[in-house]
């Protein structure tokens, strides 16, 4: 398959050119077949020449979500880039293999690191799908499954055939994977509290006043009547109830704070869910930048805690060849199990 942009040929595709779509990337959605054909373009021009008619599929103008098949051909329309997007895009991104949890011809599950992005964009310029895809450049195909933000680490698919994405994918959208977390948050949680069932709503937050001006995404909840909420089911279970040391120079006068080790079950997969969801019943995730208690976190930062406490632990799914169901585990990383063992155990409630 052609090469639409990068190579010495300058920042700018010179005319339209045409792709045939090969057996590999039959099934795959239009738009993320030109994300992948398009490196470095930003999402927001992609979805824009979508919308305009000048991507053509058999010379037929073809939405976002339209499935392409193999032989397809379509027609790419001329593209520039910024220059510094491609002279970043001639730079591949640093090989870089992650610890597998299960491999096989199929797929492959790996315990992503917090602090890492799953792939490029939004102001990142590469992520794990691009340095594994360095990693090992004999692997023909090598694409997400699923998503986790940045801060979150824990399980991860990667699918190494179209076969095995597609059946995947369905699963994930059928809600029938079985997607687990562990969270610490500050508070007593209530035993009680065990669905949260509220909708949320995604949105665009307008940047700080003297940065860049870059919109932010943001997720809220909302009512039940809302018409642009999208309904987000949460699990949640008490895992372990711990105590907070208080800050340093307040002695042991000042108490010790509660908090709980939760096990999260997620239904849906909204962006955001479990960070908001949690939040929005007074009990957000220690060390979230975006909806979290700062004054705790930044407490919580000197008591040795870098990161959002919010960790992938089990998935499960069914093999997408041989049906046979799966479950994997990714035990807390070091740091997080540092960090819950310098903490006191504190009684259950009565």
């Amino acid at each position: 398959m052609k090469r639409i942009i990068g190579g010495s040929g300058g920042p700018a595709t010179a005319q339209a050119q045409s792709v045939q779509v090969d057996e590999e990337s039959s099934g795959q959605r239009l738009d993320n077949f030109l994300i992948r054909q398009l490196k470095g373009v930003p999402k927001t021009h992609v979805y824009r020449i979508i919308r305009s008619g000048e991507v053509r599929v058999n010379k037929g103008r073809a939405a976002a979500d339209t499935r392409v098949a193999a032989g397809d051909t379509i027609r790419l329309p001329p593209v520039r880039l910024p220059e510094r997007v491609a002279s970043a895009d001639q730079r591949p991104a640093p090989a870089r293999e992650f610890p597998v949890l299960f491999e096989d011809e199929h797929l492959l599950a790996i315990a992503k690191p917090a602090g890492v992005a799953v792939h490029g964009g939004s102001g990142v310029s590469f992520g794990v799908i691009e340095q594994l895809r360095q990693a090992r450049p004999g692997a023909k195909f090598l694409e997400l499954v699923h998503r986790l933000d940045r801060e979150t680490s824990g399980i991860l698919l990667v699918a190494k055939r179209r076969s095995a994405l597609t059946r995947l994918q369905d699963q994930f959208r059928e809600r029938e994977t079985g997607k687990t977390y562990l969270a610490l948050v500050g508070g007593a949680w209530p035993a009680s509290r065990k669905v949260i069932d509220v909708p949320l709503h995604k949105y665009l937050q307008a940047g700080a006043a003297g940065t860049s001006g870059a919109s932010e995404r943001r997720v809220r909840v909302v009512a039940k009547d809302d018409p642009d909420g999208m309904r987000a089911i949460t699990l949640v279970k008490v895992a372990q109830r711990l105590s907070l040391p208080p800050p340093p120079g307040e002695g042991g006068g000042g108490g010790l704070r509660e908090a709980t080790l939760l096990e999260v079950t997620i239904k849906t997969g909204r962006t955001h869910q479990i960070r908001v969801h949690l939040a929005s019943q007074g009990h957000p995730i220690a060390g979230d930048d975006k909806y979290g208690d700062f004054e705790l976190n930044k407490a919580l930062h000197r008591q040795g805690l870098k990161r959002m406490f919010l960790h992938a632990c089990r998935l499960q799914f069914l093999h997408p060849a041989s049906l046979a169901r799966v479950e994997l585990l990714a035990p807390l990383p070091p740091d997080l199990q540092s960090f819950t063992d310098s903490l006191h155990h504190a009684p259950a409630p009565v």
